[in-house]
C-alpha cells in the first residue's frame, strides 16, 4: 500500500493550484500598481487565499518576489533555451546574444520592477536561479564566439548592464528611451562578439 490516499492528493492538488492562483493574482497586482504597492493582504484578497496561506508559501515578501520573478521569467527562459532563432537555438553567437539583450529590454516593463524589487539583499542577488541560468547562457554564447578572452567575467558585465534597477534609472530618471538603450545593447556586444 502506497499511503497515498485521496485526501493526500487532494492536498497537493489543492496546494499547486493555490500556488499558481497567488502567483497570477500577484502579477495582476504589480501590472496595475507596481510592485512596491504589492502587498501581502491585498494579495490573499486577490487570489481569495488566507494570509497565513501567503505567507506559509512564500515566507516573506521577499521570498514572494523572488518566487514571482521566476514564474514570470519562465517564458523568458524558454523561449531562449529551446525558442526559435535568434533567441534560441540555430543563429550565430553574436546574433543570440544581441537577441537576448533586446528581448530583456523589450520585457523590462513586465520584469524590470519585479528584477528590481526582488533584489533584497545584494550578496545574493546573482545567485537566484533566473540570474545564474541567464549568465551561464551568456557565457556559453561569448566562449563559442571564440573572441572573448574571459567569458564568465563578460558574461557578468553584459548582465550588469541589463540590471532592472540601472535600465529602470536610465528610462525613468535619466530619460533615456529603448533605442538609445538597445543601441548601448548592440555597441556593447560589439565590443565583445567581433562580427566574423
Amino acid at each position: 500500500m502506497s499511503g497515498r490516499g485521496p485526501s493526500q492528493a487532494g492536498i497537493r492538488v489543492d496546494a499547486a493550484r493555490n500556488h499558481h492562483r497567488l502567483l497570477e493574482a500577484a502579477l495582476e497586482l504589480v501590472a496595475a500598481g507596481g510592485a512596491d504597492a504589492l502587498t501581502m493582504d491585498d494579495l490573499a484578497e486577490r487570489a481569495h487565499v488566507g494570509k497565513g496561506t501567503v505567507f506559509r508559501r512564500f515566507g516573506s515578501r521577499a521570498g514572494l518576489m523572488q518566487a514571482l520573478l521566476d514564474h514570470a521569467e519562465q517564458g523568458f527562459r524558454t523561449a531562449y533555451q529551446f525558442g526559435p532563432a535568434p533567441l534560441g537555438p540555430g543563429a550565430p553567437p553574436r546574433d543570440r546574444l544581441l537577441a537576448f539583450g533586446l528581448a530583456r529590454l523589450a520585457s523590462l516593463n513586465v520584469t524590470g520592477e519585479l528584477a528590481r524589487a526582488a533584489d533584497v539583499d545584494p550578496r545574493t542577488r546573482y545567485q537566484h536561479p533566473s540570474r545564474s541560468l541567464a549568465r551561464r547562457h551568456l557565457a556559453g554564447l561569448l566562449r563559442l564566439t571564440g573572441t572573448v578572452p574571459d567569458p564568465e567575467l563578460a558574461a557578468y558585465q553584459l548582465m550588469a548592464f541589463l540590471d532592472a534597477g540601472l535600465l529602470l534609472h536610465l528610462r525613468g530618471e535619466e530619460g533615456m528611451g529603448l533605442p538609445r538603450l538597445e543601441k548601448g545593447w548592440e555597441e556593447l556586444v560589439g565590443a565583445f562578439a567581433r562580427p566574423s
